[in-house]
């Protein structure tokens, strides 16, 4: 980009030059305005002192309820409830008569993946002539309250992975990483024709498959490695700790786009044209290769039977695992996948508060309700902090509170399978949101232990903090949020909106609209993620003993949305914008030395920025003060456009093209790595320009500047 365009849309318009009035004209108004004068001071001499404005902030905080948040994460997990299905439509019934507003259900028919059959054995020389059959099955734990229900959970499966049966021997390529694979190629492993054995750690299950089948893998087979969620040697897994058991299996999607598969970059709406089943299953963002998730207890069978020489010291498991070999063989695994791959019904659930003033801005808040198992952590931590959050504005509203703005809850469903609901209803909307959205303010998993972790673009960064020092710490009722944050980090943490971990991917990077993401705990990554060990036991013992993170949760996003609902100037900062670009171009400069690409163009828009955020803080300052004294009416137009220029500027660090290879990525600062679906990458097309220049390493690669 040759410029940063949010500096010319913060930049204040020229006020236009008033037209003069006839003089006869002007004294019959200076009459009527004296007599309208004495008429107010009469008024309000007779009439008694107007009661003090509500505190609609304090009242919000007081109406906080753990056992709300308890109960409706309770009704929310009593079965297992994946898109597409009966069950999670009762979710989204059960969501829509919670929220407490008036509601409704928007259906859209997209491609979903179910499994039909799976098997997976082992053979190898010296384990004798019958081969290992794997049962691929989830136990239930010792006084399991969910045993009956756990037998309606879907089988253990990968969403999307291709139908097929491979038998052939088994590598080792350790979290399934591009670098992983090539450490492979230069020990001289071959993966080619080989079933890749990969382990979670680093990179999401789609990634792994794809850099698999990159490689030459004709399947992939990944486990959850107890190093990273089985605790220490000799602990006890859940139900007596929060780790995971020997048979956890986490399960996920393989499909590495966005929405609907078969209506890529467009919506799913009645009627559209649309790609088939066969030919959205054969696009390059589909694995293309049989895979199976299976558990710890599997791996190590499978890695007790691989030879070869020993694994690097940083690609072996726990203290108590087998020696990790790289392979091939003499290991053999036979894995059969066979899915269903099809056109199914998912259900998003909106509720609507009318805005008294400006009706037609808009504060959404949204979290995903569809889960691969019983779901207690992800998403449905979340949906009963998003409905306990309702109730209480519920209850205010009953008490005369109406916001200025309005707000939206987005309940999504099937995010599990590609953040399909939330995609397809902002490529429907995205006209609509780009001139109406202030701001997108997202939880997933609301809870999941303790500690404090946003991701914000980063507007929103000095709002976030003035709010968390008004929360109690959940953990510790004699500090805030903030003084925990601060404590844990020296400073506030942030971390961007790039990656494509959640529903936010499709108004940050395809819409450009402000957002947030909260969570308290480690986010995915916690020992029984996609698991069937997800439930309210987990989360009533380990996740959040008494629930009060669900609340203090609850509490961060609701005052979120009422500053951004109700203050008459929308608290935005892009300064905080401007610093941290300056910061990444420092790295990327750094990163680019002895090359001929010049950062000069990206320095000089960022000053550009600077300077019109600067312009920007002071409006709002002087505008603040006029509002405070009286001088000015909070329905003024000049708080309408600083507003209006406010909400734009995010939209103008979008491209309509898109990214290169990325084109459905609009955003130009924060996207999802190449290597990484889940990772944020700055400056992606800068990025993916710079590797690919020295994947080519030509002097005419390196020729340009960044702009």
């Amino acid at each position: 980009m040759s410029r940063l365009d949010a500096a010319s849309l913060l930049a204040p318009a020229w006020p236009p030059r008033a037209k003069p009035r006839p003089r006869g004209r002007l004294l019959c108004l200076g009459l009527s305005a004296t007599l309208a004068s004495l008429s107010l001071l009469l008024f309000f001499a007779l009439r008694p002192a107007p009661s003090p404005a509500p505190n609609y902030g304090a009242l919000f905080l007081s109406l906080g309820s753990n056992d709300t948040a308890a109960a409706h994460l309770r009704a929310l997990t009593l079965h297992p409830h994946v898109a597409g299905t009966r069950a999670n439509s009762l979710t989204a019934h059960y969501v829509r008569d919670a929220l407490s507003f008036p509601a409704h259900v928007t259906p859209y028919s997209v491609l979903l993946s179910y499994p039909v059959h799976r098997s997976l054995s082992l053979s190898a020389p010296g384990r004798g002539a019958a081969a290992t059959s794997f049962a691929l099955r989830q136990e239930t734990y010792r006084g399991d309250p969910y045993a009956a229900a756990a037998a309606e959970a879907v089988p253990t499966f990968y969403a999307y992975a291709a139908s097929g049966s491979v038998s052939a021997e088994a590598v080792y390529a350790n979290y399934g990483r591009e670098e992983d694979f090539a450490y492979l190629a230069a020990r001289g492993v071959d993966v080619a024709g080989k079933v890749a054995l990969a382990r979670y750690g680093r990179i999401h299950c789609e990634d792994i498959a794809h850099n698999a089948r990159a490689a030459g893998a004709a399947a992939a087979v990944v486990y959850t490695d107890p190093l990273q969620y089985g605790g220490a040697p000799g602990e006890a897994p859940f139900p007596d700790s929060r780790w995971l058991p020997p048979s956890g299996v986490q399960v996920g999607s393989l499909f590495r786009g966005v929405g609907d598969p078969t209506t890529p970059m467009w919506a799913s709406s009645e009627g559209c044209e649309r790609l088939s089943v066969e030919e959205a299953m054969r696009t390059d963002d589909m694995p293309l290769i049989p895979a199976l998730p299976v558990s710890a207890r599997d791996a190590m069978e499978i890695h007790g039977a691989i030879g070869g020489a020993v694994a690097p010291a940083g690609w072996q498991g726990r203290e108590d695992s087998p020696v990790y070999r790289l392979g091939p063989g003499p290991a053999v695994l036979n894995l059969t996948y066979l899915g269903n791959d099809t056109m199914a019904t998912i259900e998003n659930v909106f509720a609507v508060i009318e805005g008294a003033e400006e009706p037609d801005r808009y504060v959404i808040l949204g979290n995903h309700r569809d889960a691969w198992t019983f779901g207690a952590s992800d998403p449905n931590s979340g949906t009963a902090a998003m409905i306990e959050l309702a109730q209480r504005f519920s209850m205010m509203q009953k008490q005369g509170w109406r916001p200025r703005r309005t707000v939206i809850f987005c309940s999504w469903d099937a995010e599990e399978y590609g953040l399909t609901g939330s995609t397809e209803w902002v490529e429907e909307n995205q006209e609509m949101l780009s001139s109406r959205a202030v701001a997108y303010l997202n939880i997933d998993v609301s809870v999941v232990g303790p500690g404090f972790l946003p991701s914000t673009t980063p507007q929103l960064d000095e709002l976030l903090q003035e709010i968390t020092k008004v929360i109690q710490d959940p953990d510790n009722s004699s500090q805030s949020v903030y003084d925990s944050w601060i404590k844990s980090n020296g400073s506030p943490k942030f971390l961007r909106l790039g990656d494509g971990g959640s529903d936010y991917s499709a108004f940050v990077q395809h819409a450009g609209i402000p957002s947030m993401n909260l969570v308290f705990g480690e986010g995915p990554g916690y020992p029984v993620y996609h698991s069937l060990y997800d439930d309210y036991v987990w989360m009533e013992n380990f996740g959040d003993p008494g629930f009060r993170r669900h609340v203090a949760a609850a509490s961060i996003w609701g005052m979120m949305a009422l500053r951004l609902a109700n203050d008459e100037i929308i608290p935005f900062n892009y300064m905080s914008y401007a610093i941290e670009l300056e910061a990444y171009t420092k790295v990327l400069e750094n990163g680019l030395k002895g090359t001929a690409v010049t950062c000069s163009p990206l320095y000089n828009s960022i000053r550009d920025l600077r300077t019109a955020a600067t312009k920007a803080n002071n409006q709002q300052k002087e505008l603040r003060e006029q509002l405070l004294s009286k001088q000015l009416n909070k329905d003024s137009m000049k708080i309408r456009q600083l507003n209006d220029r406010l909400m734009q500027a995010e939209r103008a660090f979008t491209s309509r093209e898109g990214i290169v290879k990325q084109e459905w990525f609009k955003h130009l600062v924060y996207g999802p790595s190449e290597q990484n679906d889940w990772d944020t990458a700055v400056y992606p097309g800068i990025a993916n320009a710079i590797a690919s220049a020295r994947s080519s390493n030509t002097s005419e690669s390196w020729n340009g500047r960044l702009t």
